[in-house]
């Protein structure tokens, strides 16, 4: 079946209280994608982000971000009042995360004094327990370093001396319980929306980030998974080296995978991270797929990604090993970048979809893979992703020769209708799967950007509005997904 859907992460939505939540308005966000016929809503990581505020950097790769847990759901539960919850009211505006990270987690305890544990709670722990007692730990830790990364913290806790952690347990035991409890809410939550949007055949398509961050719980807890020294530190680091776009190639500092000794515990761990995201998402999208085949290693401690190497990762035999604990599960493939003829053969070995990005397509001096008639059935194909331009910026921003050639290549030679007419080819390509990002709807220029990358400044704070959501629009989105064979 040819599907289509909607690029939209929960920060993005609606909200009252200055960030998009799994309340309100994310059940009207799903009941505009039933009214546009629409089959998928694709989210960014929902894991709880760290200091920059990207998802693809979080505390955990496990746990769920504790400023998406709706504020009003918990007055309706008793846990908060109207009053405690007034001063946080921000309807209309970006995100600021500085001040979430400062009122957000004090209310959050208001409720947590009143909540009753019960067996929904108690089924909670026992089914999380891989992840979650370490989390709290390392959450509670954290708060008391004043948010210092873990490995600035004193060394019986940065080597997880089992001594000072018991004592921690037993001294900060309301403040581990207090992270459970945000999980908890968090899980409860998702887990509502998520069967909201499936009982009306939505299916969503979560992404599940390659790698994890160093300041994160996975690395604390189980340093044997990563290439550290002796003393924890990281001897190898991730990044892409350089190329045309970048000099020094991009360093983004995420710890390598040991997966010698993951090999040896049969992938364990990532059978345990996809049983994870495929409990959360009813598709996952795997950035970076490329990395399981080749990834490229930079030393630590280097200012740029000049000396680092292409190493072997697992290929098939990590998949394979999935497979056979979890069955086949739904898997995207992300192959942006450089795909060798090796990373082709283990994603049709695999049998996962690849992806497409129309944005990439249009330069008149040479043929390009993602020129739609050189598409597969098994792809997904996007207009552009978080990490790129709006379709009206990158219009804007197209040379002359380039802009020329995609007009006439989506039939529209003076420009009049570009933006839709560029997803109405998007949506009339081959690929089984389409997914435009909301902004692309809605024709949001560079106020609609999600994420530059290799920047710090005013990513991932992008909102849409009330207004934005409306029946008109769903209807549009509706004609055209039928007009090209899509949800039918």
């Amino acid at each position: 079946m040819r599907k289509s859907g909607i690029l939209l992460h929960i920060s993005s939505l609606p909200s009252k209280h200055g960030i998009g939540t799994f309340g309100k308005e994310a059940y009207r966000f799903v009941d505009f994608l039933e009214k546009a016929n629409q089959r998928l809503w694709q989210i960014l990581p929902l894991g709880p982000t760290s200091y920059g505020d990207s998802p693809y950097q979080t505390f955990s790769a496990f746990a769920n971000n504790p400023y998406f847990i709706d504020l009003d759901f918990l007055v309706k539960e008793k846990l908060l009042t109207l009053s405690e919850i007034k001063p946080l009211i921000r309807e209309v505006g970006n995100i600021n995360y500085g001040e979430l990270y400062n009122t957000r987690f004090i209310v959050l305890k208001k409720a947590f004094r009143r909540f009753l544990p019960n067996d929904a709670y108690v089924k909670f722990l026992e089914d999380q327990k891989l992840w979650l007692h370490d989390y709290a730990l390392f959450m509670t830790l954290k708060f008391m370093h004043e948010g210092k990364a873990w490995s600035e913290w004193h060394d019986h806790y940065r080597l997880r001396d089992v001594d000072a952690l018991s004592k921690l347990e037993t001294e900060q035991t309301e403040e581990i319980n207090f992270w459970k409890f945000v999980q908890f809410k968090a899980f409860e939550q998702w887990r509502n929306l998520k069967k909201y949007a499936n009982d009306r055949n939505i299916e969503i398509i979560g992404d599940m980030p390659i790698y994890v961050a160093f300041d994160s719980s996975d690395a604390w807890a189980n340093p044997n998974l990563f290439e550290f020294d002796h003393d924890r530190k990281p001897v190898l680091v991730a990044g892409v080296p350089p190329d045309n776009f970048s000099a020094d190639g991009q360093l983004w500092g995420n710890p390598i995978y040991n997966w010698k000794y993951m090999k040896e515990q049969n992938y364990q761990w990532w059978v345990e991270r996809v049983r994870a995201q495929s409990n959360d998402f009813d598709i996952i999208r795997i950035d970076h797929f490329i990395g399981f085949v080749n990834y490229f290693a930079i030393p630590y401690g280097e200012k740029t990604a000049k000396n680092g190497n292409w190493l072997k990762g697992p290929g098939i035999e990590l998949f394979d090993a999935i497979k056979a604990q979890l069955g086949q599960k739904n898997i995207i493939a992300e192959d942006l970048g450089v795909v060798t003829d090796e990373v082709r053969a283990v994603i049709k070995q695999t049998g996962f979809p690849s992806m497409k990005l129309t944005q990439f397509a249009f330069d008149p001096s040479e043929s390009s893979d993602y020129l739609p008639y050189n598409y597969e059935k098994n792809t997904i194909v996007y207009t552009g992703t978080h990490d790129n331009e709006t379709t009206k910026t990158w219009f804007e921003k197209l040379d002359k020769n380039s802009l020329r050639f995609c007009l006439e290549y989506i039939n529209d030679p003076k420009g009049k209708n570009k933006i839709e007419s560029f997803i109405k080819m998007t949506l009339s390509s081959v690929s089984n799967l389409c997914v435009i990002p909301m902004q692309d709807y809605l024709e949001l220029g560079s106020e609609g950007r999600m994420n530059t990358p290799s920047t710090v400044g005013s990513n991932w704070q992008f909102r849409i509005n009330q207004k934005d959501v409306h029946a008109k629009l769903a209807n549009r989105i509706k004609k055209l997904s039928k007009t090209y064979g899509r949800n039918l």
